[in-house]
């Protein structure tokens, strides 16, 4: 069984700051890609960002210059850091990750959190 539990959303002003983290846990044999992704009311579900074992990183074009995502693979944990919030920010939060559930298996499988709810007041 995987489990990937996200925590850290939370209510704040715009122009301050969250920092997101996302633990997986369970019995697996190894994590590639981890990301965040999320969703507003009423619209899809967006990348915001990504980041591979290597640790190389992809960001959406609205996040580029105040979100870094990272990881910390001992701990089977991706963060992402949150600063100069907007409104247009405010959404769930959702940690994803491929997932190797055993050392023979041809391919990654994805798992999702639960979400965790960030908001933006103006």
């Amino acid at each position: 069984q995987v489990q990937l539990v996200e925590s850290g959303g939370g209510l704040v002003q715009a122009g301050g700051s969250l920092r997101l983290s996302c633990v997986a846990s369970g019995n697996f044999f190894s994590i590639n890609a981890m990301g965040w992704y999320r969703q507003a009311p009423g619209k899809q579900r967006d990348m915001v960002a990504g980041i591979n074992s290597g640790g190389r990183t992809e960001y959406a074009d609205f996040v580029k210059g105040r979100f870094t995502i990272s990881r910390d693979n001992a701990k089977n944990t991706v963060y992402l850091q949150m600063n100069s919030l907007k409104p247009e920010d405010t959404a769930v939060y959702y940690c994803a990750a491929d997932i190797k559930e055993y050392s023979d298996s041809h391919y990654f499988d994805d798992y999702w959190g639960q979400g965790t709810q960030v908001t933006v007041s103006s």
